[in-house]
Formats: C-alpha cells, structure tokens, sequence
C-alpha cells in the first residue's frame, strides 16, 4: 500500500487493536488509535509514529470530543474494534441489567453510534468502514453456547450494521464486519487457534483486498464469506 495510507483503529490498547495498529505501521501507514486512558503508557504508545487519542467508545462526550478533533481528517481505513465479552458465566437469568447494558451498549450500539458520526471521515470511493464482529454473530452458528450473550451481542452488531449500511446514500462505502478468527488474547485465551499477528495480518489484506469494493461484507481474516 501507498505511504500515505490513513487508518482510525478504534479500542487499540491491547490484543487484536493493538495488533493492527502494529501490521499497519509496518506497512507504512499513518495510524491513528484511541484508548480509553491516555496515561498508560504501554499498548500504541509504544508504535513508532502512531497518534493516539483517547476514547470511552461508550461515553457520549468523549465521542463527541473525538469526532471534533478529528474533524475534516480522512482514513482510508476506520476500523471499530473496541468491544468486551461480557460476565461470566453467561446467562439470561443471572445476568444483571447493568452487566447487559454495558455488553450490548459497547459491542452493538456504540459502534453504529460512533460509525454515524465519523462515517464522513472515511475517504470516499476507496475508504473502508470495519467492524470487529465474530463468526458467534452468526444467528445460525452452533458453537460458543458459554458465550451465549456475547453472541447475542455480535449478531445485534451485524444486524444494525445492516440497517445502518441499507439507509446510507449511493455510492454505498465498503463496510467490513469482520471475523478475527479465535485468537489467543486475553478473551480468546491461550488455547486458541492462532495468534494475533496472524490473525491481523490476514484482516490487513481483506481490508486492502475488499477497497473500493462498495457493499457490506461479512468475512473472517481468511477472505471467507460467513453467513449471517
């Protein structure tokens, strides 16, 4: 890719985030990540070159004061991954409404919210719009009963992303729900199948492999078509 190559990684502290953040600065972007707390000093900070912001994704006031900073930047790639996985163990019956709130509001809502906002930051044409989502998001996946709230909350993700890329304006952008694989990080675990440079490698070429495509897209870091 082009040097002059912009990317906005949202949630970038730590495990898949901060993996792109790594993969594309080694491929000459300039990158862009935002946290939660500014005064850590580990995770992007530590990325030669990268810019960081702070960002509660699920604050409204800290949105707001993002989105005005960054006001008339353009990236060629916005990619929402901050998300969590929620109490465990997972039930319906057990969990509490705050326990829910805070799950569904970080990894379903926020994200739409946040993509409404700062879509006009997305290069035009050849911009790309992704989404962290997961395989578990499919409604008709078997797997991850133990995580059966987090997958609720992924499929709630894939389903407004839907509705929010059905009622945006011709050209359509290229938006990306994204399937990371099972990673070994702090919610994959160590007993997981890849690791995080593999895994974000292989989302850095769909993103570069899906541009300027148009549409929405629900693939995993391989180029593989999931069903919804």
């Amino acid at each position: 890719m082009p040097h002059n190559k912009t990317a906005l990684i949202i949630g970038a502290s730590r495990g898949l985030g901060l993996g792109l953040v790594q993969r594309l600065s080694e491929q000459g972007w300039h990158v862009t990540a935002t946290v939660r707390d500014l005064k850590k000093v580990d995770g992007p900070h530590t990325v030669p070159g990268v810019s960081v912001e702070q960002l509660d994704i699920n604050d409204l006031q800290s949105l707001e004061a993002l989105t005005q900073k960054l006001k008339g930047q353009l990236f060629d790639l916005l990619f929402v991954n901050a998300g969590i996985s929620g109490t465990r163990p997972q039930s319906a019956t057990h969990a509490t409404a705050q326990e829910l709130g805070e799950l569904f509001m970080t990894n379903a809502i926020a994200p739409i919210r946040l993509a409404e906002r700062m879509l006009e930051n997305v290069r035009a044409n050849t911009g790309v719009l992704a989404f962290m989502s997961s395989v578990l998001g499919s409604v008709g996946c078997p797997e991850g009963n133990e995580m059966m709230l987090y997958k609720a909350s992924k499929a709630a993700l894939n389903s407004l992303t839907n509705t929010f890329v059905t009622e945006l304006p011709e050209p359509k952008p290229t938006v990306l729900s994204m399937h990371p694989g099972w990673v070994k990080t702090d919610m994959g675990g160590d007993g997981a199948d890849i690791d995080v440079q593999t895994s974000t490698d292989g989302l850095v070429k769909q993103v570069e492999a899906y541009a300027g495509k148009g549409g929405h897209h629900f693939i995993n870091y391989k180029g593989e078509t999931i069903p919804w």
